[in-house]
């Protein structure tokens, strides 16, 4: 990685965006915070097959069927809905000429890129007959240059083939909570096999902007780190541009040349303005406030011509923990957060359309909360898009493996690396939770390779991101922890409030056996004053209406009214406590048979929205 000298323009010499606003895009592109004028969407009706022979596809897909990506083969969705168990899928698709010219290809962006946001677990890819590559890691996007195999006869059709393979009963993947069972029983749901975030086409010319990740290095200072791909002629310079749309004001304008044996620098964008320490609240990013700063990155060579462009946002906020509370610039933030399995009855962990995102962030906002757990699941990144535009904090989270061995903690590890590198720029993220309920490390009150496993995985996400706070594992059994969360299903509020009441209780707390007959900190780690948030809890079944007989949460409601006294209960206590900085109820929606949401499966709310937010935030 190389430095980059740069030297700041006057706020005045940047012209109008070239590029749409980022912050105003419609949540429609797969990469929200780096996006290029054209692009070419795959999505839609693909042929598809449902077994292990490695030779059908190339007859041709004998009796392939229809199947609508990027929706699981398990959901109604898909057109396939086949819950049961795929070990192997089959996808193909034409890519036309007509696909190359909406992604921009050109004499200008002669290079194409397939991207993939998520195909679970293990994909290889083939474009007319040709291999591509593979990739492991159900969660996290992967791509390859495909220019060679698509412009040789850039008139032709070209088809594409995906293999995706994910076996139900390997617990060393990490699967969050897929069922390894064919139905899905307990807290466990639908598996989702293959392709279930969008794939796309893109055109880049021959030197291209890779990646960008914002970093937020104090209240008016931000770090880009830009990584350059494809073949550099020497004396390249990149521009970063900054402005405010709200507005209408331009922040910043850094240039410098890159080093030449280089492919990713780091440019450093000071913001003067906020420099004036009386007026920096106005730009930062909260919940309440969720101010976003445009920006364009832009390639040049030698003699100053435009390579590549594209366009980007970051926030200003700064995040951490200080004498037992969380702390959003600077100051203590009680964080009322609801736990959001991503999930949706016809479509599975792939959300039903990219409105559907938007419209959770919203729901969530409405019922009160201020941030989301998003549970075993590494979320698509427009529904992060939408909680940096509306306001809202996120936990990132990991999906669990099942299993502990050496497979399983180098697949976790790599997944997760690879998932805090494609999220860390988003403002929203403020935690990273890469272990939850000692799931795949279920010994680790007793083995110390399995504490040694915890401590890893906590301290090299504080290596890739020493910015945000860290739990090692939520629920239970720290090793070492930056919040100490509990999980705790007592549905009655006055037992609640006596065992979180005030430091006496905090104390018998760490040194005793915790909820759920859980030790709260293990392998030497110690209680240092940091914050306590009681990140799971209520869990209240009650189901308006038609009732499923499997439906079950970790206590019952009568009716409608009971249901709202026990939930505004659990509340008042969690309020009443001295030392608890932050809470999260679950859960947002039914989930398939946990009928204990505050929503049914299908968003609407059990009653009235108004007496949740009530119960939620107490006023």
């Amino acid at each position: 990685m190389s430095t980059l000298d740069g030297t700041v323009a006057a706020p005045n010499s940047t012209p109008a965006p070239v590029l749409p606003l980022a912050t105003r895009q419609d949540g429609t592109y797969p990469r929200p915070q780096m996006l290029r004028e054209q692009w070419a969407d795959l999505d839609g009706t693909w042929s598809f097959r449902n077994d292990g022979d490695d030779t059908a596809w190339r007859a041709g897909f004998p009796d392939a069927r229809d199947i609508v990506v990027p929706f699981p083969p398990e959901s109604v969705a898909s057109g396939i809905d086949e819950p049961g168990f795929h070990p192997v899928v089959w996808y193909s698709r034409t890519i036309t000429r007509s696909d190359l010219e909406s992604a921009g290809y050109g004499t200008s962006s002669p290079r194409l890129l397939l991207h993939f946001g998520a195909v679970d677990y293990r994909a290889s890819v083939w474009i007319d007959g040709a291999f591509i590559g593979s990739h492991e890691g159900g969660h996290t996007p992967f791509g390859f240059d495909v220019t060679e195999v698509l412009t040789g006869n850039a008139d032709a059709t070209h088809t594409l083939v995906v293999r995706a393979e994910d076996d139900p009963h390997d617990l060393t993947q990490p699967r969050g909570k897929q069922d390894w069972h064919e139905d899905p029983h307990a807290i466990w749901y639908r598996r989702t096999t293959g392709i279930w975030q969008t794939v796309w086409l893109e055109a880049v010319p021959t030197a291209s902007i890779e990646s960008l990740r914002w970093t937020n290095v104090d209240h008016e200072t931000v770090r880009l780190t830009v990584r350059i791909a494809g073949v550099r002629t020497g004396g390249d310079r990149v521009r970063v541009e900054a402005w405010w749309d709200e507005r209408d004001e331009h922040l910043a304008t850094i240039e410098a040349t890159l080093a030449d044996t280089a492919d990713e620098f780091d440019v450093v964008v000071p913001i003067a303005r906020q420099s004036n320490g009386q007026a920096e609240d106005e730009l930062h990013w909260t919940p309440e406030t969720p101010r976003l700063v445009d920006a364009r990155v832009t390639l040049l060579d030698r003699a100053g011509t435009t390579v590549d462009t594209v366009a980007s946002y970051f926030g200003l906020r700064t995040v951490g923990v200080d004498g037992g509370v969380f702390v959003l610039n600077g100051r203590s933030y009680d964080v009322r957060s609801v736990l959001n399995q991503g999930y949706w009855p016809d479509s599975h962990i792939a959300a039903p359309s990219r409105a559907a995102l938007r419209r959770e962030v919203e729901l969530i906002k409405e019922l009160g909360f201020n941030a989301a757990r998003n549970h075993q699941k590494i979320e698509d990144p427009r529904f992060l898009f939408w909680a940096d535009r509306l306001g809202l904090l996120v936990w990132g989270e990991a999906p669990g493996a099942y299993a502990f061995s050496p497979r399983a903690v180098q697949r976790l590890m790599r997944e997760w690396m690879d998932a805090v590198e494609r999220d860390a720029s988003h403002p929203s993220i403020v935690t990273w939770v890469p272990a939850n309920e000692s799931w795949g490390v279920q010994h680790i009150t007793t083995d110390p390779a399995q504490q040694a496993y915890a401590r890893s995985l906590a301290d090299v996400t504080r290596a890739l991101d020493p910015t945000r706070p860290v739990i090692s594992n939520d629920g239970w059994e720290h090793t070492n922890s930056d919040i100490i969360t509990i999980h705790d299903y007592d549905g009655n509020g006055e037992s609640l409030a006596r065992r979180y009441a005030d430091d006496t209780a905090r104390t018998e707390l760490f040194h005793g056996m915790g909820p759920a007959d859980r030790r709260v900190l293990v392998g030497g780690a110690e209680d240092h004053g940091q914050p306590v948030m009681l990140t799971e809890f209520g869990g209240v079944n009650y189901q308006p209406g038609a009732q499923r007989e499997d439906g079950w949460g970790y206590t019952s409601a009568s009716d409608g009214d009971d249901w709202i006294v026990r939930i505004t209960a659990l509340y008042d206590a969690i309020r009443a406590s001295s030392f608890l900085a932050g809470s999260c109820y679950t859960q947002l929606t039914d989930t398939m048979q946990e009928t204990n949401g505050l929503l049914n499966a299908d968003r609407t709310p059990k009653v009235p929205i108004e007496q949740i937010r009530r119960a939620v935030t107490g006023r």
